[in-house]
């Protein structure tokens, strides 16, 4: 995923500060993609250099609001329209996965329930923000639409990785298969 194509696709939907993108991106992305302020306003400091962005408004403290411009949007765009989407999947609990054998009984046991714990907490956070986008809390915008899919998909693939670590903790130790 790009950043920069994040960005301007949060600015497509309206003009925000440095900060207001952080908070969104966390609210939106923080769990599928997660970036910070430094790599934030880095990238803002690029997009506005590549005339893909410009300040909108100016507050106290310095507080820059940014808005996408027409070339922006064409970018973001051409990126959803005519880039190949990247399919890596980058689950460091796949890799640790791989490892397992080195960990005792017990400490594998207590590693996948805590998984299992956190993924299935997660897919109800999700489902918590499907909800609130299918009862107009968030109102019928197609940004709002586009949301409420993303929220599915993140509710499917957290319990799938919830039930996942729930199979693993159940299969019996490898001497005795």
């Amino acid at each position: 995923m790009s950043l920069r194509h994040a960005l301007l696709g949060l600015l497509a939907e309206q003009p925000a500060s440095g900060w207001d993108l952080t908070h969104r991106f966390d609210e939106l992305l923080g769990s599928v993609w997660p970036a910070g302020h430094p790599q934030i306003y880095g990238e803002l400091r690029k997009l506005q250099q590549d005339g893909y962005i410009v300040v909108d408004g100016e507050g106290p403290r310095g507080r820059k609001d940014y808005r996408v411009t027409d070339a922006g949007l064409a970018e973001v765009r051409r990126w959803l329209t005519e880039v190949e989407v990247d399919h890596t999947f980058r689950l460091e609990p796949l890799l640790r996965s791989v490892f397992f054998w080195l960990m005792t009984p017990e400490e594998l046991a207590d590693h996948l329930e805590r998984e299992a714990a956190f993924y299935h907490g997660l897919a109800q956070a999700y489902r918590k923000l499907s909800a609130a986008k299918d009862n107009g809390e968030y109102g019928h915008s197609p940004q709002v639409a586009a949301l409420r899919v993303t929220a599915e998909a993140g509710v499917r693939i957290t319990e799938a990785l919830g039930d996942w670590a729930d199979w693993a903790a159940n299969r019996p130790p490898a001497a005795e298969r």
